[in-house]
Protein backbone atom coordinates (compact mmCIF):
# COMPACT_ATOMS: atom_id res chain seq x y z
CA UNK A 1 0.00 0.00 0.00
CA UNK A 2 1.26 3.46 -0.86
CA UNK A 3 2.16 5.64 2.13
CA UNK A 4 2.18 9.40 1.84
CA UNK A 5 5.55 11.03 2.52
CA UNK A 6 5.94 13.12 5.66
CA UNK A 7 6.62 16.40 3.77
CA UNK A 8 3.58 16.40 1.56
CA UNK A 9 4.16 19.90 0.21
CA UNK A 10 7.26 18.89 -1.69
CA UNK A 11 6.01 15.65 -3.17
CA UNK A 12 3.16 15.31 -5.58
CA UNK A 13 1.92 11.81 -6.26
CA UNK A 14 -1.06 12.08 -8.56
CA UNK A 15 -2.24 8.52 -7.94
CA UNK A 16 -2.61 9.01 -4.19
CA UNK A 17 -5.89 10.93 -4.29
CA UNK A 18 -8.76 8.67 -3.07
CA UNK A 19 -10.79 9.04 -6.28
CA UNK A 20 -7.75 7.84 -8.24
CA UNK A 21 -7.33 4.63 -6.22
CA UNK A 22 -9.59 2.61 -8.52
CA UNK A 23 -7.85 3.97 -11.62
CA UNK A 24 -4.45 3.21 -10.12
CA UNK A 25 -5.49 -0.36 -9.34
CA UNK A 26 -6.84 -0.78 -12.88
CA UNK A 27 -3.66 0.64 -14.37
CA UNK A 28 -1.54 -1.78 -12.35
CA UNK A 29 -3.26 -4.65 -14.11
CA UNK A 30 -1.81 -4.70 -17.58
CA UNK A 31 -4.53 -4.74 -20.19
CA UNK A 32 -2.30 -4.82 -23.23
CA UNK A 33 1.17 -6.06 -24.02
CA UNK A 34 2.85 -2.66 -24.46
CA UNK A 35 1.54 -1.22 -21.16
CA UNK A 36 4.78 -2.22 -19.47
CA UNK A 37 6.59 0.83 -20.91
CA UNK A 38 6.58 2.94 -17.77
CA UNK A 39 9.08 4.75 -15.61
CA UNK A 40 10.22 2.52 -12.78
CA UNK A 41 10.84 5.08 -10.07
CA UNK A 42 8.82 7.95 -8.66
CA UNK A 43 9.81 11.27 -10.26
CA UNK A 44 9.80 14.77 -8.85
CA UNK A 45 9.95 17.47 -11.53
CA UNK A 46 11.04 20.96 -10.53
CA UNK A 47 8.76 23.99 -10.68
CA UNK A 48 10.72 25.27 -13.69
CA UNK A 49 10.18 21.97 -15.53
CA UNK A 50 6.45 21.97 -14.77
CA UNK A 51 6.13 25.57 -15.99
CA UNK A 52 8.17 24.77 -19.13
CA UNK A 53 5.70 22.00 -20.02
CA UNK A 54 2.96 24.63 -20.32
CA UNK A 55 5.02 26.41 -22.99
CA UNK A 56 6.06 23.36 -24.97
CA UNK A 57 4.20 20.13 -25.64
CA UNK A 58 7.40 18.74 -27.14
CA UNK A 59 9.34 19.46 -23.94
CA UNK A 60 6.68 17.75 -21.85
CA UNK A 61 6.73 14.72 -24.15
CA UNK A 62 10.53 14.49 -23.88
CA UNK A 63 10.29 14.39 -20.09
CA UNK A 64 9.50 11.04 -18.44
CA UNK A 65 7.92 12.97 -15.57
CA UNK A 66 5.89 15.07 -18.00
CA UNK A 67 4.64 11.99 -19.81
CA UNK A 68 3.66 10.37 -16.50
CA UNK A 69 1.57 13.37 -15.42
CA UNK A 70 0.06 13.72 -18.91
CA UNK A 71 -0.72 10.01 -18.90
CA UNK A 72 -2.61 10.39 -15.61
CA UNK A 73 -4.66 13.17 -17.19
CA UNK A 74 -5.32 11.12 -20.35
CA UNK A 75 -6.41 8.20 -18.18
CA UNK A 76 -9.03 10.47 -16.60
CA UNK A 77 -10.31 11.28 -20.11
CA UNK A 78 -10.21 7.64 -21.22
CA UNK A 79 -7.65 8.41 -23.92
CA UNK A 80 -4.50 7.01 -22.33
CA UNK A 81 -4.08 4.69 -25.32
CA UNK A 82 -2.90 7.64 -27.44
CA UNK A 83 0.16 8.20 -25.27
CA UNK A 84 0.76 4.48 -24.85
CA UNK A 85 0.70 4.05 -28.65
CA UNK A 86 3.14 6.95 -29.07
CA UNK A 87 5.49 5.48 -26.45
CA UNK A 88 5.29 2.01 -28.00
CA UNK A 89 6.25 3.50 -31.38
CA UNK A 90 9.22 5.25 -29.75
CA UNK A 91 10.37 1.91 -28.32
CA UNK A 92 9.95 0.23 -31.71
CA UNK A 93 12.16 2.87 -33.36
CA UNK A 94 14.97 2.05 -30.92
CA UNK A 95 14.83 -1.69 -31.64
CA UNK A 96 17.58 -3.15 -33.82
CA UNK A 97 16.87 -6.88 -33.64
CA UNK A 98 14.69 -7.87 -36.61
CA UNK A 99 12.73 -10.58 -34.78
CA UNK A 100 12.06 -8.14 -31.91
CA UNK A 101 10.93 -5.54 -34.46
CA UNK A 102 8.52 -8.07 -35.98
CA UNK A 103 7.13 -8.95 -32.55
CA UNK A 104 6.80 -5.34 -31.31
CA UNK A 105 5.21 -4.24 -34.59
CA UNK A 106 2.65 -7.04 -34.29
CA UNK A 107 1.93 -6.19 -30.65
CA UNK A 108 1.46 -2.49 -31.46
CA UNK A 109 -0.93 -3.46 -34.24
CA UNK A 110 -2.93 -5.78 -32.00
CA UNK A 111 -3.03 -3.35 -29.08
CA UNK A 112 -3.64 -0.03 -30.86
CA UNK A 113 -4.40 -0.35 -34.58
CA UNK A 114 -6.64 -3.38 -34.93
CA UNK A 115 -10.33 -2.54 -35.07
CA UNK A 116 -10.80 -5.41 -32.60
CA UNK A 117 -8.65 -3.75 -29.95
CA UNK A 118 -10.35 -2.09 -26.97
CA UNK A 119 -7.47 0.43 -27.03
CA UNK A 120 -7.71 1.27 -30.73
CA UNK A 121 -6.36 4.73 -31.57
CA UNK A 122 -8.10 6.99 -34.06
CA UNK A 123 -6.25 6.83 -37.39
CA UNK A 124 -7.47 7.80 -40.82
CA UNK A 125 -8.13 5.03 -43.34
CA UNK A 126 -5.15 5.92 -45.56
CA UNK A 127 -2.66 5.59 -42.69
CA UNK A 128 -4.36 2.40 -41.54
CA UNK A 129 -3.95 0.93 -45.04
CA UNK A 130 -0.24 1.86 -45.14
CA UNK A 131 0.22 0.07 -41.81
CA UNK A 132 -1.64 -3.01 -43.05
CA UNK A 133 0.68 -3.19 -46.07
CA UNK A 134 3.76 -2.69 -43.87
CA UNK A 135 2.89 -5.67 -41.69
CA UNK A 136 4.21 -7.99 -44.41
CA UNK A 137 7.72 -6.61 -43.78
CA UNK A 138 7.68 -4.71 -40.46
CA UNK A 139 10.25 -2.01 -39.78
CA UNK A 140 11.10 0.20 -36.83
CA UNK A 141 9.62 3.18 -38.63
CA UNK A 142 6.43 1.62 -40.03
CA UNK A 143 4.21 3.52 -37.59
CA UNK A 144 5.82 6.96 -38.05
CA UNK A 145 2.91 8.53 -39.92
CA UNK A 146 0.38 7.07 -37.49
CA UNK A 147 2.50 8.20 -34.57
CA UNK A 148 2.59 11.74 -35.97
CA UNK A 149 -1.20 11.73 -36.34
CA UNK A 150 -1.65 10.72 -32.70
CA UNK A 151 1.04 13.17 -31.50
CA UNK A 152 -0.76 15.97 -33.35
CA UNK A 153 -4.10 14.90 -31.90
CA UNK A 154 -2.69 14.95 -28.35
CA UNK A 155 -0.97 18.30 -28.95
CA UNK A 156 -4.02 20.06 -30.41
CA UNK A 157 -6.80 18.34 -28.50
CA UNK A 158 -5.68 16.87 -25.16
CA UNK A 159 -2.77 19.15 -24.24
CA UNK A 160 -4.80 22.40 -23.91
CA UNK A 161 -7.28 20.60 -21.63
CA UNK A 162 -4.38 19.11 -19.65
CA UNK A 163 -2.99 22.58 -18.94
CA UNK A 164 -6.29 23.67 -17.40
CA UNK A 165 -6.89 20.35 -15.61
CA UNK A 166 -6.73 19.77 -11.89
CA UNK A 167 -3.95 17.21 -12.51
CA UNK A 168 -1.63 19.89 -13.91
CA UNK A 169 -2.82 22.73 -11.66
CA UNK A 170 -2.41 20.60 -8.51
CA UNK A 171 1.12 19.65 -9.52
CA UNK A 172 2.00 23.26 -10.32
CA UNK A 173 0.54 24.49 -7.02
CA UNK A 174 2.37 21.80 -5.03
CA UNK A 175 5.66 22.96 -6.56
CA UNK A 176 4.89 26.59 -5.74
CA UNK A 177 4.01 25.70 -2.13
CA UNK A 178 7.36 23.95 -1.78
CA UNK A 179 9.15 27.16 -2.72
CA UNK A 180 7.17 29.10 -0.12
CA UNK A 181 8.11 26.77 2.75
Amino acid sequence: MFQMPQRLCCVYHFSSHPRNEDRRERSERQTCKMDSIEATEEQHPTLDEVIAWSRSFEMMMRSPEGRDVFREFLRSEYSEENLMFWMACEELKKETNSSAIDEKARIIYEDYVSILSPKEVSLDSRVREVINQSLAEPSGTMYEEAQLQIYTLMHRDSFPRFLSSSVYRDLLNSKRVCLDT
